[in-house]
């Protein structure tokens, strides 16, 4: 697959990989924790959204373990989606409202809720540029033999 034109003279190398691996799993650690430290208010308030936060806790460190692993593709995919559906349910939250909590409209500087958007806007950024340029380039020594993951 062809990189993009803007990505066309960038080479990454396996440090470079490493770091950005790393680093965005790392991210998907900060989402979960923070997202568990509010998690049992969550219950109290609207357990509902206590279950999403559990789905999103857990689905954050299977990310993270499988990009730390050398997963492919789409496990960059995943962490960048992750963070976006993250950012979208703060906004939602913050604006509108969601069913059955309407608690949070107006509530933009939550210090919790800033370091979450903080670190996923990191992690999505992320994301997109190795599906740029990692995900479009030769098959490291990371992904040798994860192509089934």
């Amino acid at each position: 697959m062809r990189k993009p034109p803007a990505l066309a003279g960038v080479d990454v190398d396996a440090a470079t990989e490493v770091l950005m691996r790393g680093g965005v799993a790392l991210g998907l650690a900060a989402i979960a924790l923070i997202h568990f430290l509010d998690l049992f208010s969550k219950f109290d308030e609207t357990p509902y959204l206590g279950v999403a936060y559990l789905g999103l806790i857990a689905t954050a460190l299977v990310v993270a373990g499988r990009l730390v692993g050398g997963g492919g593709r789409r496990w960059w995919l995943a962490a960048g989606a992750l963070a976006a559906l993250a950012i979208a349910g703060y906004v939602l939250s913050r604006s509108v409202g969601l069913p059955a909590s309407t608690v949070d409209i107006g509530n933009w500087e939550e210090p919790l809720g800033l370091a979450s958007l903080f670190v996923e806007a990191v992690v999505a950024a992320l994301s997109i540029y190795a599906l740029g340029v990692i995900g479009n380039s030769a098959p490291s020594a990371m992904d040798a033999g994860t192509s089934a993951r």
